[in-house]
């Protein structure tokens, strides 16, 4: 139909939907066009979304990004006229796969074309005629604020067994929002170790950072860490994008777990008489948001009596999951130490969740913990370290925690499925 198809058509909205026939065909959403005369320009951003549910096109920052580029790609082409002539066209389409590879590599776009552009290596412009990145679409209106968290991560998996080695590993995040003003702000985050802390290790960062020391790179967990180790000061340079980003990743080799533990279990008369001793370590900040231990029982009844003590916090009880939460709460004692003892029942006449892994007295607790305005590793980013180089002074707010992550403990009078060497993958 020409109503529908004529390339004269004005379309209400640059997202069209085009639809594949054939053998596996389906529907491409969004295709981006926009068009002047009789110059039609097209792509397709990735939208990491089901199929079957389309999110509003302002949320989306792959369709900004390709509208920009196409807005960039179209000024290129038409020229400085902004009117398409046949020579200057012609020549410039000769140009567009050179061009394609240098703004938009791997089909990610890193700038958008000037009208003028020549196939010539670009020469950093000055700061005072910086031009928008292609992946920056917007800049930041307002009170200039930079927000910098720090999160660690531990898991742990502890056997009660002087013959299986207990294991443990942190991993650690730094996530920064920056509202700077500016097309390109230079931000500088910092982060610090005490004096005798451990090098971080294995450390990633994002695209944005500008530089960076080769020795921060090179510390891995795979080899022996040794004193030559690069131990900080941590410097990262960057120019912020407008949406919260990873700054980077690392992982970090501590001496002990925050919380050490033991869990017994011992079978009599249809019944499972527990033991649980939790010891927090005396390195660890004694204040928490929160800390729980989930105690689940698989390949049996439903709970039936219960009867257990704990010696800090409260217990709740869910005979329908087979499950004991024990809530201790946001302290543990003065002695650092808690317990739970006591028998469970097993006479439900329905029967209770299942695990092919724990069968017969192979069984665990998880524990769920936060612990605010702290790491493990001792890492640190000072808020008066932190540089924004902007025409506005920002606020500054830096924020650290730890979490726990996959943290077992296991029956140790069960069979329980053993790891080597490093946790991390």
């Amino acid at each position: 139909m020409a109503l529908r198809d004529d390339c004269f058509h004005q379309q209400h909205s640059p997202a069209l939907e085009l639809h594949v026939e054939g053998p596996g065909g389906g529907v491409l959403w969004p295709m981006l066009a926009i068009s002047q005369g009789p110059l039609i320009l097209a792509c397709l951003p990735l939208v990491d979304a089901p199929a079957e549910s389309r999110p509003p096109l302002a949320s989306l920052f792959s369709v900004s990004q390709g509208l920009t580029l196409l807005a960039g790609l179209q000024a290129f082409l038409l020229g400085s006229k902004g009117k398409p002539d046949s020579e200057g066209l012609a020549s410039r389409l000769a140009m567009m796969p050179f061009i394609l590879l240098q703004v938009c590599p791997l089909g990610t776009p890193l700038d958008i074309p000037q009208p003028g552009a020549s196939t010539a290596p670009a020469v950093p412009t000055p700061a005072g005629t910086q031009k928008q990145p292609a992946w920056k679409t917007g800049l930041h209106r307002g009170r200039a604020v930079v927000n910098v968290a720090l999160t660690e991560m531990v898991r742990s998996m502890q056997y009660g067994n002087q013959s299986r080695q207990d294991l443990w590993d942190v991993y650690g995040t730094v996530t920064c929002k920056c509202e700077v003003e500016g097309v390109l702000p230079n931000v500088t985050v910092t982060l610090t170790l005490p004096p005798n802390g451990s090098p971080l290790l294995d450390v990633q960062v994002h695209p944005c950072v500008s530089s960076l020391d080769a020795s921060i790179l090179t510390a891995t967990s795979v080899e022996d860490c040794d004193s030559s180790a690069f131990s900080g000061p941590y410097k990262f340079p960057f120019s912020p994008p407008l949406e919260p980003f990873r700054l980077c990743s690392y992982t970090s080799q501590v001496p002990v777990p925050p919380i050490l533990g033991t869990y017994q279990l011992k079978e009599e008369d249809n019944q499972l008489c527990l033991t649980v001793s939790l010891k927090l370590h005396e390195s660890v900040k004694n204040g928490f948001e929160y800390c729980e231990a989930h105690l689940p029982f698989f390949n049996r009844n439903q709970m039936g009596n219960v009867n257990v003590k704990v010696t800090s916090g409260q217990l709740d009880v869910s005979k329908e999951k087979n499950l004991l939460v024990w809530v201790i709460g946001q302290k543990f004692p003065k002695s650092r130490e808690v317990s739970l003892e006591g028998a469970v029942g097993f006479s439900g006449q329905l029967p209770g969740p299942t695990d092919p892994l724990c069968t017969d007295l192979t069984a665990y607790i998880k524990l769920h913990f936060r612990v605010p305005d702290m790491t493990l590793s001792g890492c640190c980013v000072d808020q008066h370290s932190v540089q924004v180089y902007s025409s506005a002074k920002p606020r500054i707010v830096t924020s650290r925690e730890l979490l726990s992550s996959e943290y077992y403990i296991w029956n140790s009078t069960g069979t329980a499925p053993l790891s080597s060497g490093h946790m991390m993958l």
